[in-house]
């Protein structure tokens, strides 16, 4: 069997063809537009693919309640024009087929965690820190949902002594994407993160939002691994200091064998930028097994 798969960007619309391995046969990139245009190559994509059910892992927030009568929209996103679009009901009405849904970053760490190097595991946290942060949250061996999703990328930050940017969130100024995220690194320090590789006071800064907001998500979850992606994290001397800084917080109040050994615990995806579309294929196989219990 063949398995749809949609990583739904802010920007682009990765669709994908499957199978149960997790094994990728042919994928397409499609600029996100408006809903109209970009739906209609979606569908045009997969209507000859012959794929048996569709996984979608999309942009947010988005309501993931099935007895609400808008779930599978898209809601109060900031960008306008898919402001409560019902993505998985035009979908399924033009695919024929069930569809999985789910955030982008719960997408990536199912990816990560069906075929990835941490694959087993029950109880992780997934981030991504880029031109946004969100964070996908596995607990005993489920994606963590409730009223909405977890937006972890909008906890408060206590700002560092030294710092006196406001916040690049046009919602909480300083919370951990307004403080950590890619555009807040380019406005803080008037250049882009790639430009400041060799200057040590940016990554230290950095270091101490992403460990500030890893310490408060251990003290809640209990995650037995967190994972970081994002451009952000392609600095890879991030790891080392974030692990260090984790450590300076927690000052012993945990002593698990998980946080004796931080390399193992704070660890960077696995899967080549492949585990968000690696994860819709695997929200669609639940969906066909769903479809197959019913």
């Amino acid at each position: 069997m063949l398995y749809g798969a949609l990583e739904a960007g802010g920007t682009k619309m990765v669709c994908a063809v499957g199978d149960e391995n997790g094994r990728i046969a042919e994928r397409e990139s499609i600029p996100t537009a408006d809903p109209e245009e970009t739906l209609r190559r979606i569908i045009s994509f997969f209507a000859d693919k012959d794929i048996c059910a569709l996984g979608v892992a999309s942009f947010g927030p988005i309501d993931l309640d099935k007895s609400s009568p808008t779930y599978g929209y898209i809601t109060s996103t900031p960008k306008l024009a898919w402001k409560d679009f019902d993505i998985v009901g035009k979908l399924k009405n033009a695919l024929h087929v069930p569809v999985g849904f789910d955030t982008d970053v719960n997408g990536s760490l199912l990816g990560e965690m069906t075929w990835g190097k941490y694959r087993g595991l029950s109880d992780a946290v997934y981030i991504t820190i880029g031109t946004g942060i969100g964070a996908g949250i596995m607990s005993g061996g489920n994606l963590i949902h409730g009223m909405l999703h977890p937006e972890a990328g909008h906890i408060i930050m206590a700002p560092h002594i030294s710092d006196r940017y406001a916040g690049k969130c046009p919602y909480h100024k300083n919370c951990f994407e307004g403080m950590a995220s890619g555009p807040a690194i380019e406005e803080r320090w008037g250049k882009r993160g790639e430009e400041l590789t060799d200057v040590k006071e940016v990554w230290e800064l950095e270091a101490y939002y992403i460990a500030q907001a890893l310490t408060d998500l251990i003290m809640v979850l209990s995650p037995k691994k967190i994972i970081l992606s994002g451009g952000v994290m392609k600095q890879s001397r991030l790891f080392p200091l974030i692990r260090k800084k984790v450590s300076d917080n927690i000052n012993g109040y945990l002593r698990t064998k998980e946080l004796i050994n931080m390399e193992n615990f704070i660890v960077p995806a696995s899967l080549d930028d492949d585990q968000g579309i690696m994860g819709c294929i695997r929200l669609a196989m639940d969906a066909k097994e769903r479809e197959k219990a019913s």
